[in-house]
């Protein structure tokens, strides 16, 4: 009995001392198994911080730290290669560095707010052939737009919105097949509005041009173009817009405010989708259409205009204020005087 014993404690201890061992072993196992970045990528990463040559910079990016657990990064839960590199509000001066070009998994690059970069946009970012988002806004970047971004032909988001660019709109940009998002609001671009972009019809979901200095008449290759919003407003266009009007299109938001276009809106045919119109502040002619009262509008605006006529009775129109249809050649009714 006493033999039996001995040798079941014998057997309890090797079990205890397996159970140790196994223990031992398994911070190494969890460490090796955390590793998950790519090498190469990080390297790139490195290289990245590195370039901006300022030790305040990118402090979250510690090298002891697997990079996919760094601030502005995220990696593929599969292959945990760099998909994204995402700076909101972040503290990077100097210029985008070009060693960006050097991850070839990247599908979105976004600069918000970071108000310290400066420079060009690198030609290197044409490498990034898988690159579906690009975001550059709120920053100093002045100078021409690159005509190289017509080579990133994945792109389907394009903002580079809030900046101080200059010179002409690139005719490349509407050789981005699948572009669906195009925001190039408030900067300083010149010149007309290029031809090219009429390419963009079949995906573009969202296209805005406003508060720049573009001038001349807007393209009828536009009129082909089915965006959800087409917001041109405060430029200096002229002639004709009742193109971008299409009575079959699923156009929610329309914007030609502060631009001296000048065409007749009684021959118009709004889409049935349109919710939102401002027409103000140019020298549009005619009258108000009857069918605009078969609209959901939740905002109207066809003030400082050249328009006539009584304002049709019904829909939304007179939710609108006076201020939606002030400083017109001869408009008249609700919530204007009645119509003499």
């Amino acid at each position: 009995m006493k033999s039996l014993c001995s040798n079941t404690r014998s057997v309890v201890s090797l079990f205890h001392l397996s159970l140790l061992l196994v223990s031992a072993s398994l911070p190494s196992l969890t460490l090796s198994s955390s590793v998950r970045c790519n090498p190469h990528d990080k390297k790139v990463l490195l290289r990245i911080k590195k370039s901006i040559n300022n030790p305040n910079a990118l402090l979250p990016w510690d090298p002891e730290i697997d990079c996919c657990d760094w601030d502005y990064i995220v990696c593929n839960p599969q292959t945990y290669r760099v998909t994204q590199l995402a700076f909101f509000q972040a503290y990077i001066p100097g210029q985008i560095p070009s060693a960006i070009g050097d991850l070839p998994y990247l599908e979105t690059l976004s600069f918000d707010e970071v108000t310290q970069l400066n420079g060009t946009i690198p030609y290197s970012i044409t490498k990034l052939r898988n690159l579906k988002l690009f975001r550059l806004n709120w920053t100093p970047f002045s100078g021409p737009i690159p005509e190289f971004l017509g080579q990133l032909k994945n792109l389907d988001y394009l903002d580079l919105g809030y900046n101080q660019f200059s010179g002409p709109i690139p005719a490349s940009l509407g050789d981005l097949p699948k572009l669906e998002n195009l925001y190039l609001n408030r900067n300083n671009l010149t010149g007309k509005i290029p031809d090219s972009l009429g390419k963009l019809k079949s995906n573009l979901t969202w296209f805005d041009l406003s508060h720049n200095q573009l001038s001349g008449k807007i393209p009828k290759s536009l009129g082909e173009m089915n965006s959800k919003a087409i917001i041109l407003s405060n430029n200096k266009l002229v002639g004709d817009a009742s193109m971008v009007f299409k009575a079959k299109g699923t156009t929610e938001q329309i914007d030609l405010s502060l631009n001296q276009f000048d065409f007749d809106v009684s021959r118009v045919r709004f889409p049935k989708t349109l919710t939102y119109l401002d027409l103000s502040h140019n020298r549009i002619r005619g009258s108000i259409p009857k069918q605009v009262t078969e609209l959901n509008l939740q905002f109207m605006n066809v003030s400082y205009n050249r328009l006539c006529g009584k304002i049709p009775v019904g829909g939304t129109l007179q939710q609108f204020s006076v201020d939606s249809f002030v400083h017109n050649k001869c408009l008249c009714g609700t919530p204007l005087p009645k119509c003499k």
